[in-house]
């Protein structure tokens, strides 16, 4: 089974800016082409996956609630879309907890896979990807082993590429560019 692990702000949703969070539902905004690139993954057979660091419920930004009422909203739009999250795994931590789930380590991945083996499914991570906006969730697909695609939707930027500590499998300007080269690499 392939599998699709997405981070959520900057590749669904309009990136807040550095240093900034998404605190509350009004604020969230799915990007363009977002909920017909996901219906076409969907489409393809592939299950995939929201995981996202959201250090600002330790931080004291907005509360664990609050991080669970995004999500609520934003599940039931897709849905009303029909399209199927598999799930959504949040790090609530801050990097000095050093946390098995704050990517770049592997921990919400970890969970997502073992949530496909409970239920009898085998993931092909080899054949699956990560796609995300920073390069810190290129470093969690390269330690997943997965294939990775940078998309320039949110925080990182073709420009910066000198600075980059790890390269990309791939690069798309935003989740529908990255679905289209998936689909073509099918």
């Amino acid at each position: 089974m392939k599998v699709i692990f997405l981070d959520r702000d900057g590749v669904i949703n309009r990136y807040p800016g550095d240093s900034d969070y998404v605190k509350s539902w009004g604020e969230f905004k799915f990007l363009p082409k977002v909920k017909s690139s996901l219906k076409r993954l969907n489409n393809r057979g592939f299950k995939i996956f929201i995981v996202s660091n959201q250090a600002g419920v330790s931080k004291g930004i907005y509360t664990q609630e609050t991080l669970d009422l995004i999500s609520q909203n934003m599940l039931k739009e897709l849905n009303d879309a029909k399209i199927d999250i598999a799930g959504v795994y949040y790090c609530i931590h801050r990097e000095a907890d050093n946390c098995s789930c704050r990517k770049p380590k592997t921990g919400l991945i970890d969970r997502a896979v073992a949530k496909l083996k409970e239920e009898g499914l085998e993931p092909e991570l080899n054949q699956s990807y990560f796609i995300g906006d920073t390069i810190r969730d290129i470093e969690t697909g390269r330690a997943a082993g997965l294939k990775t695609i940078l998309v320039f939707s949110g925080k990182e930027k073709p420009n910066n590429k000198d600075k980059w500590t790890i390269l990309p499998d791939y690069t798309a300007n935003d989740l529908a560019g990255a679905v289209d080269l998936i689909l073509e690499l099918l």
